[in-house]
């Protein structure tokens, strides 16, 4: 196996990135970009801390992620497990990334910043949906935008139905968290009684 160690290793595989590469990233956003923010309801949030990096998912009605000013986004984070994983690690390594989806669009958009969490209770208020407020709001001072283009959904069929996994042919979150407890948690149990608990959860 050969294993690219140095920078001038991978230049020499990849070549020099195009103009249009280029040129498309900018230090804050424009109405272009704010576009596809609006028409987002879905962002996967990157993040980096002493204990590892994190990836989540954060999903919300389209055009959750709120656009203060051409370097200032403000995302509201939900009612969930309780992990905080995300958070935590912007408390100590406040750089994060952002990729934002918009279903049917095979052109997604690239955020690179700085974060920190705030809990002012009328910004909080602000984000409310059916009643309930956000619990903190992550700020995020832009440094970078672009769009990535289109390829990997393209090439994934990302939103072709015809694609589309059967839910049922996947292990269920409790037959997982049966295996991973060793059986201390009843996967049944804990399958049947998620839609309730989604739904007390779900802002």
């Amino acid at each position: 196996m050969s294993v690219i160690t140095t920078v001038e290793q991978l230049e020499a595989l990849y070549g020099i990135p195009g103009e249009a590469s280029l040129v498309k990233e900018l230090d804050h956003v424009i109405p272009e970009y704010a576009a596809f923010i609006e028409a987002s309801p879905f962002v996967a949030l990157a993040t980096s801390g002493p204990e590892g990096l994190d990836c989540s998912p954060r999903g919300d009605l389209a055009g959750f992620v709120r656009i203060v000013d051409p370097k200032t986004l403000m995302m509201p984070d939900r009612r969930g497990n309780n992990r905080a994983d995300s958070l935590r690690n912007i408390i100590r390594d406040p750089r994060v990334g952002l990729l934002f989806l918009v279903p049917g669009s095979g052109t997604t958009l690239r955020i690179n910043g700085r974060a920190h969490i705030t809990t002012d209770t009328a910004l909080c208020a602000s984000f409310t949906v059916d009643g309930k407020a956000a619990r903190s709001v992550t700020v995020v001072d832009v440094d970078s935008v672009y769009f990535q283009c289109a390829r990997a959904i393209v090439r994934s069929e990302l939103w072709n139905p015809a694609r589309h996994v059967a839910p049922k042919s996947l292990p269920t979150p409790g037959q997982i968290l049966e295996i991973t407890s060793r059986k201390t948690i009843d996967g049944d149990t804990y399958d049947k009684e998620w839609p309730e608990r989604a739904k007390k959860t779900m802002w």
